[in-house]
């Protein structure tokens, strides 16, 4: 007659082992995403509201864009299309470091420019029902881009001496491996209007979702028991989640 087995309890110490070794497997899964698959953002200015909002906290997506990678086989990376959400780094020499969230507008070869505030590429009037005006004063430079008629004391010196060289007939041609970026509160956005292309090379990331906002209203709970608060701050932070496109 067989006896049952017996298993002995882990040790104290073993069992302070194991829980290390699963701490450190989840630490390595995270420093892997981190490195080669999300970064965290966070939204600092107004320039693209309402799509994103101040206070936002955004993955983005690395591998998106990314020239190459070592997911490429999993996660093939592509090519930025009009329209798409990208973060970068601000093509300035003076703040190399800065980075920013705009949406691509003019394409390598797109000829572009704006009239009355709104956007025109290849002669066509583009169709962008993500945009927002805000009531400002009338701006020449912002809103008929790119007028040369007088020069921006907010726009990039460089840049402007770029725009005089290369404007043909009231227009710009987006070079090669750049993009023209803008954002979507157009009145209140430091774009490509204002310090240029963006340079394939200098996209970092493709926005993927908000998880966190703390632009969202705090919630009031009218009940004091500890389930109706959990449940009401646990709605919050589910509707803070956005998926961006």
């Amino acid at each position: 007659m067989e006896h049952p087995r017996v298993t002995a309890a882990p040790k104290p110490h073993e069992s302070l082992l194991l829980h290390l070794q699963a701490l450190l497997e989840i630490l390595v899964v995270v420093l892997f995403a981190a490195t080669f698959i999300v970064q965290p953002f966070r939204i600092p200015s107004e320039s693209m509201q309402p799509t994103l909002m101040v206070g936002d906290f955004l993955l983005g997506n690395k591998q998106a864009f990314a020239p190459t990678g070592v997911l490429d086989k999993i996660l093939p990376p592509t090519t930025p299309h009009r329209g798409d959400l990208v973060i970068f780094l601000k093509p300035n020499p003076e703040t190399p470091d800065l980075i920013l969230v705009k949406r691509i507008i003019g394409l390598p070869g797109d000829h572009l420019h704006l009239r009355h505030n709104r956007v025109y590429l290849n002669g066509n009037p583009l169709t962008e029902p993500y945009a927002v005006y805000s009531s400002a004063p009338p701006d020449s430079f912002r809103d008929d881009f790119p007028s040369l008629l007088r020069a921006n004391p907010d726009v990039n010196p460089n840049w402007w001496a770029q725009l005089r060289r290369t404007e043909v007939h009231g227009e710009i041609i987006v070079p090669a491996n750049s993009y023209f970026v803008m954002g979507d509160n157009r009145n209140d956005s430091e774009d490509s209007r204002y310090w240029g292309y963006v340079p394939r090379s200098a996209i970092l990331a493709r926005p993927l979702l908000v998880y966190f906002s703390t632009a969202a209203p705090p919630s009031q709970p009218t009940s004091t028991t500890l389930w109706h608060r959990l449940t009401t701050n646990l709605h919050a932070e589910v509707s803070n989640l956005r998926i961006l496109r």
